[in-house]
């Protein structure tokens, strides 16, 4: 029986844009279909830079009615909208103001292929979020819906005025160009590996059997709301699935996407906040502008210090979202101990507000500091939120600049990595080769 490929690279034109999405699909072009597709036959839809949702939905709805196996390849970036706070694909058209109106829903990508026959569809994926969906992240996994085979990476966002290049995709397709299609989670796996240490900061997704046969012991089961057919692989270096603490859980997206309607309610002009490069905003010098009273903020926005942090993140104002923060943590150290996990996820979060700050030395130094308390804690060292810790360590350690700085905070990885060593192979040695490498420079 033919398969169908459908092919989809997207990304927003201007300052807004994460990941040229679209410099993989010539790439992928030049892989045979019946390879693309594991089939003997194949029909391909390709879609590069598409301007509307319906569009995109058109062609995802004829894809998902073919009755053969399906193989769906998604390059891009993933926002919320301002109003639902759900994840969309963005599009050639989408800013962070008009997300609701000129990008794909992910929900509608759920909705349109779970008529289909358990076993028949696969999604491989290479997402790029940008600082508020990776947060959004930390409580909500990325739903594609049950009975799927879903391989793929959500990888951070990339530094200041930095378009990243998709290179997990362009690993799958040139793997796929030597003509041979291996078993997905093989593939999968090979595709990582290409990844290197740049891929330590990412979010991995396989469905559960895959991730336990080939990261060896099996991860902690996900939370009930996540996908039955998507695991996290533990130690991806991504956020974990973990509620915020006293967090009520999210709304459940519409179901049915079959005839989705402009929304009825404007915009508020309140929603049309700056595009975050990502920047460090240091604060200024004695006798400049204070950060906003972080208390005051968080009342105007209904108590959620977390919508209050994006909001200053969105807006560039890195030292207001870890002044926020670091009072929750202390806060939370005060109510519950150094190694609970509300003082924990705060942390955490502060780890991640120093890498959206394009500070890498701050967040592996507080990457480190979290995976020794929940070691200390007594969590074991394959716990899935030990090794992510570890790994977004080891991710952010890369980025560091300073030989001096990447020594110091060098020597603490790799006594973590002797105890944590991950499961992805040559994690420890490729520590040490690059202290040693450190260890010739000034």
């Amino acid at each position: 029986m033919p398969g169908t490929v459908l092919l989809l690279a997207a990304s927003p034109a201007g300052k807004g844009c994460l990941v040229d999405a679209a410099s993989v699909l010539p790439v992928l072009a030049a892989v045979p279909p019946a390879v693309l597709s594991g089939t003997e036959t194949a029909n391909v839809v390709e879609l590069a830079d598409p301007l509307e949702p319906q569009a995109v939905l058109t062609r995802l709805r004829a894809a998902a009615a073919a009755t053969g196996p399906l193989t769906v390849f998604v390059t891009g970036q993933l926002q919320l909208d301002r109003r639902q706070r759900l994840p969309h694909l963005a599009l050639a058209r989408t800013t962070p103001a008009t997300v609701r109106y000129t990008a794909l829903p992910w929900h509608w990508i759920r909705e349109e292929l779970r008529l289909r026959a358990a076993g028949t569809t696969s999604l491989l994926l290479d997402l790029h979020a940008d600082p508020e969906t990776w947060e959004w992240l930390r409580a909500h996994p990325l739903d594609s819906g049950p009975g799927h085979a879903v391989y793929g990476r959500i990888a951070p966002p990339p530094g200041r005025r930095a378009v990243a290049v998709p290179a997990y995709m362009k690993a799958v397709a040139t793997i796929l160009r030597s003509g041979h299609r291996p078993e997905l989670a093989d593939l999968h796996q090979q595709a990582v590996a290409r990844l290197g240490s740049d891929g330590y900061g990412d979010l991995l997704l396989a469905p559960a059997s895959a991730s336990a046969s080939a990261a060896g012991p099996a991860p902690a089961p996900a939370p009930a709301s996540a996908s039955p057919s998507v695991a996290v692989v533990s130690g991806a270096g991504g956020p974990a699935f973990v509620p915020r603490p006293s967090e009520p859980p999210e709304p459940s997206a519409p179901a049915e996407p079959s005839a989705p309607a402009e929304p009825s309610e404007p915009l508020q002009p309140s929603e049309s906040s700056a595009v975050s490069d990502g920047a460090a905003r240091l604060p200024g010098p004695p006798g400049s502008r204070a950060p906003e009273e972080p208390d005051a903020a968080a009342a105007d926005a209904g108590d959620d210090p977390h919508a209050v942090i994006s909001d200053a993140v969105r807006s560039g104002r890195h030292a207001d979202a870890d002044a926020l923060a670091a009072r929750h943590e202390q806060a939370a150290l005060r109510a519950h101990g150094p190694g609970s996990e509300e003082a924990l996820h705060w942390a955490e979060v502060r780890a991640d507000l120093a890498m959206f700050a394009g500070d890498p030395v701050r967040s592996c130094r507080t990457w480190l500091a979290v995976a020794a308390a929940r070691l200390s804690a007594g969590q074991a060292p394959d716990a899935p939120a030990v090794e992510a810790a570890v790994d977004r360590a080891h991710h952010q350690w890369g980025l560091i600049g300073d030989p001096a700085g990447a020594r110091e905070l060098g020597s603490l990885l790799a006594d973590l990595r002797s105890r944590v060593p991950g499961r992805r192979e040559g994690a420890l040695e490729h520590v040490r080769r690059q202290l040693g490498q450190l260890q010739t420079q000034g």
